[in-house]
């Protein structure tokens, strides 16, 4: 499928292609809805083996962005900007300030922060050539690094998936598998184990792992980490790892992670319920990050209203789980719900209507 068929497949508003030969900056960034605000993702660099590939997570990402936005509550849409390269070997200042430039030609619809491959620092380079950034250090009057939030959120939902599953929301001797641990990863472990749950982690960067081991977190390969026996699986990598044939492997009774997209396809989310695993919307609990983010945006940052907002997690997971239920309907269907309520309602108000 070509890129505009797509977007008019999946709504999207705008899809802007970046090249700078100088720096050797290919970047894209897309617009998936701008109902409630501006729209706001982060900027991932990652190595994608074809530009098709790079766009198509634009694409995906950027329409997570807008069902997250919605369902936590915020006056931002979707949108999400992809650098092609590997940021351990192809980033540069000049490189970063030439993605500001192009970040500032869209006028403030695109606000960008930190994602998969990018760091706090890297948005100081890019905030010298456009204001249209969030997450900055609180010390140059940001909100700071959005993990924090994230991994409070992830973790709020995984106890209410406890409070459904088991009755109880103490996480106290269950085993969490993480698939991936990374920065958002580190922050929902840190809350995990301060409760003496046991954590298991998986993830190919070694520096990961040693700082895993570190805080008294078991190791197990990457390629078994999904398949072990436990009570709460965490993806916290990339996306796409709840599919036909994983959902197969999974020993667990609750799903619950940070990456984005974790379905392959929205009927792994129908497996997950048929099979009668508990599954966390990704979009549902790791929006504590954008939620962090909105907090700084047209008003001093407060980082206790942040948290207050973030901890709400709990509740929306709560009220996913009783729709899911009284519906008959899986998790992921009832947290699409949820968003998609919320911006049809402000369409409504806005005289703005779309299929």
């Amino acid at each position: 499928m070509d890129t505009l068929s797509a977007m008019v497949q999946f709504g999207h508003e705008q899809v802007a292609m970046y090249s700078d030969p100088a720096t050797g900056l290919r970047g894209i960034i897309a617009i998936h809805d701008t109902t409630l605000g501006p729209s706001c993702g982060g900027t991932r660099m990652w190595p994608y083996a074809t530009e098709a590939d790079a766009v198509a997570d634009a694409l995906r990402l950027s329409q997570a962005m807008t069902y997250k936005a919605a369902a936590a509550g915020v006056h931002l849409g979707g949108g999400k900007g992809v650098i092609i390269g590997d940021p351990r070997t192809d980033k540069s200042e000049a490189l970063l300030r030439s993605w500001g430039r192009f970040v500032d030609t869209l006028g403030g619809r695109y606000l960008t922060t930190t994602d998969v491959g990018t760091t706090g620092r890297d948005l100081e380079a890019v905030r010298q050539e456009t204001r249209h950034v969030v997450g900055l250090d609180v010390t140059l009057g940001g909100s700071g690094d959005t993990s924090i939030m994230t991994g409070l959120g992830i973790y709020m939902g995984i106890k209410a998936c406890a409070a459904d599953v088991w009755g109880d929301d103490s996480l106290r001797g269950r085993t969490v598998a993480m698939q991936g641990f990374g920065k958002v990863a580190t922050r929902t472990a840190e809350h995990l184990l301060e409760e003496d749950a046991r954590v298991i982690a998986a993830d190919i960067n070694p520096a990961a792992l040693a700082r895993a081991r570190s805080m008294g977190v078991q190791v197990a390969g990457v390629d078994e980490i999904h398949a072990l026996d436990c009570d709460i699986f965490a993806p916290c990598a990339l996306g796409g790892v709840i599919n036909h044939k994983t959902v197969g492997q999974l020993r667990c009774r609750i799903v619950a992670g940070g990456a984005n997209n974790q379905l392959a396809t929205p009927e792994d989310g129908e497996l997950l319920h048929r099979k009668g695993i508990t599954y966390a919307p990704d979009f549902l609990i790791n929006a504590g990050g954008l939620i962090n983010a909105a907090a700084e945006i047209g008003q001093p940052y407060d980082p206790a209203r942040a948290r207050q907002q973030t901890e709400r997690i709990y509740e929306q997971m709560a009220e996913v789980l009783v729709t899911s239920r009284a519906g008959e309907i899986s998790t992921a269907r009832a947290a699409d719900r949820l968003a998609e309520s919320r911006l049809d309602s402000v369409r409504q108000v806005r005289g703005v209507y779309r299929r």
